[in-house]
């Protein structure tokens, strides 16, 4: 059954991606780089220390480097442990793909999807009673985790799972950031 499922992810991967043309390319290729991200991530920056004033606005946003820095780490322990090749190495589908790009890590679970989805719902819980426009951000990791589909370096599994394990990472986060809010702030 595995094997099925496995095969029925390949075969999605291989239609997703050749939806793609040329003429999109360069879009994708600026949309799955986080660098050119960067103005989120101040805007968000920005609606926390503005919401909730230095101090307290200074711990959210440690704690929104915290769980980067933790959703990388894990990714890539879940990555070295399942050692799945990514579809740009797998030589079953490799030739069937429009491959832009040419990572060598494993592929199970996308760390884009896990890491965007983790900052993303994390940020909507911490300053949704302050915008009702922050749902917003969640755009940012479909945007984020399809990139990686189109350019084939990311079976669909991988980014599934991906999104599930960040929205269950950010909501235990938001936990345990409100316990320590409770503690510091009461």
């Amino acid at each position: 059954m595995l094997e099925s499922i496995l095969n029925k992810d390949k075969e999605l991967l291989v239609y997703l991606n050749n939806l793609g043309s040329e003429q999109w390319d360069p879009l994708w290729l600026v949309i799955t780089n986080q660098l050119y991200w960067a103005p989120l991530f101040i805007l968000v920056f920005y609606l926390v220390i503005k919401s909730f004033g230095w101090k307290q606005g200074g711990l959210m946003i440690l704690s929104m480097i915290l769980l980067v820095t933790f959703s990388d780490q894990f990714t890539n322990f879940i990555k070295d442990s399942f050692e799945r090749l990514r579809p740009n190495n797998d030589p079953e589908i490799k030739h069937l793909l429009r491959t832009l790009i040419n990572p060598q890590s494993y592929s199970f679970m996308s760390g884009h999807a896990t890491t965007s989805t983790f900052f993303a719902v994390y940020t909507t819980l911490l300053l949704k009673e302050k915008y009702n426009k922050i749902y917003l951000i969640l755009l940012f990791p479909a945007i984020f985790a399809y990139s990686r589909l189109y350019l084939g370096v990311h079976f669909p599994i991988d980014i599934s799972v991906g999104i599930l394990v960040g929205t269950l990472f950010a909501n235990i986060y938001y936990q345990l950031y409100l316990k320590v809010d409770k503690k510091l702030f009461g």
